[in-house]
């Protein structure tokens, strides 16, 4: 296996602005090595639920996890537990800055869309304010979450404002041969490249066809309120379906392209390095972090006046079921409850459990609409996998039932 010299990636702290104590990363490789599922679901959320699931399980009800990681005292995420409602309010929105963070003013900004259109155009943040507005409820997950054993809570489900990204790009005529659409962020630092240094924007790119999207918008508010800046003031982008890293902040220009858009944070970094194969006969696989994937978590069991209920959540797909297996068993279908309509939220789900006092693990898979199940962390999709972007294996929680 590369080491992290070889590979030449950035710790998550350096990469998030944490505390250096939470410098290792803990690969699923790594984890498996460790000790199997039990060390490798160590990486996962602490327990999450809002204020509509207190009022049916209130957090005196709530038996703990005993492998679940201490969720305090990291910057730059939520804290599940904390949380007073569906929508995830706006002061809790995690944010993730890769040249710092911008202070753009509102009344000089403008947006730039031009290359291969027929009608190159300027707007003001007034003249794109103007526009049919859209609201998009979505759940927005970093591409690293759960990648290492402290970086847990870096997702949020919020409803934003834009204008739908389509008509524009049609009024300003996308040219024959343009196939992608550049988003360039305000947000600068320089590189060295080759040994050369290059003053470079924060980019990432999508396909005409995707970025043509009837639900992918220019959010210029989050949740009712103008988009705080560390979430990308005055106007960002929305992709519903995408990791975070592709929902740009800070937008600047707009560009359609005849040619693939090559950039760091598409080619160099936000790659996912896999081995495909046996360790004989394997190649390395490096791809581009691009939309979301199939994931799921048991997030708490409460006590009922009948028993024990699990609740949990799943995302990144549209949802067709969630199993559960208790202590490794058969896996059971769970019922579904709220978000299981919307493709791009959480979809909360919970089931009724008879347990005995004692030790026990429970884990939970979702299966997409498409058929696309979770993958176990033993999967050699997990196992594989030696970089700590789109970390989505199912979680094994422990658990501890006391005597009556």
């Amino acid at each position: 296996m590369l080491d992290r010299s070889q590979r030449g990636a950035r710790t998550p702290a350096e990469l998030y602005g944490l505390d250096a104590t939470v410098n290792e990363v803990l690969t699923r490789r790594e984890a498996i090595r460790r000790g199997g599922a039990v060390a490798a679901a160590a990486a996962v959320f602490p327990s999450d639920f809002t204020d509509r699931l207190a009022r049916i399980a209130p957090q005196d009800a709530v038996v703990p996890w005993t492998n679940a990681p201490d969720a305090g005292g990291r910057s730059n995420t939520l804290d599940w537990q904390s949380l007073e409602s569906w929508v995830t309010p706006s002061e809790h929105l995690f944010r993730v800055g890769h040249y710092g963070m911008p202070e753009v003013d509102g009344a000089t900004w403008s947006l730039e869309v031009g290359g291969m259109v027929d009608r190159p155009m300027t707007f003001n943040l007034d003249q794109i304010r103007s526009r049919p507005s859209q609201d998009v409820t979505m759940l927005l997950e970093c591409a690293g979450n759960r990648g290492f054993a402290t970086f847990m809570g870096a997702l949020h489900n919020a409803t934003w404002t834009g204008t739908p990204l389509a008509p524009l790009l049609r009024e300003a005529g996308v040219q024959d041969g343009g196939i992608e659409v550049v988003f360039f962020g305000t947000d600068t630092a320089t590189e060295t490249i080759r040994d050369i240094e290059v003053e470079q924007q924060f980019a990432r790119s999508l396909s005409i066809e995707d970025a043509m999207a009837e639900d992918v918008i220019l959010a210029w508010a989050v949740n009712g309120e103008a988009l705080p800046t560390g979430n990308g003031f005055p106007l960002r982008l929305i992709a519903p379906g995408w990791y975070g890293v592709a929902n740009v902040k800070w937008l600047s220009r707009i560009e359609v392209r005849d040619t693939r858009f090559m950039g760091k944070f598409m080619a160099r970094d936000y790659v996912t390095l896999r081995q495909e194969g046996s360790d004989a006969d394997g190649v390395w696989a490096e791809t581009s972090v691009g939309r979301t994937n199939i994931n799921s978590i048991p997030a708490k069991v409460v006590r009922t006046d009948s028993g024990y209920r699990i609740h949990g959540a799943a995302w990144g797909k549209p949802v067709d079921r969630v199993e559960v297996s208790i202590n490794g068993e058969a896996w059971q279908r769970v019922t579904l409850g709220e978000g299981q309509d919307d493709p791009h939220t959480w979809t909360f789900w919970h089931m009724d459990w008879d347990a005995s006092p004692g030790e026990h693990t429970v884990t939970s898979r979702a299966v997409s609409t498409s058929g696309e199940v979770q993958p176990t962390m033993e999967d050699p999709e997990m196992v594989q996998k030696i970089t700590y972007w789109e970390s989505y294996g199912s979680v094994v929680r422990e658990i501890t039932i006391p005597a009556e």
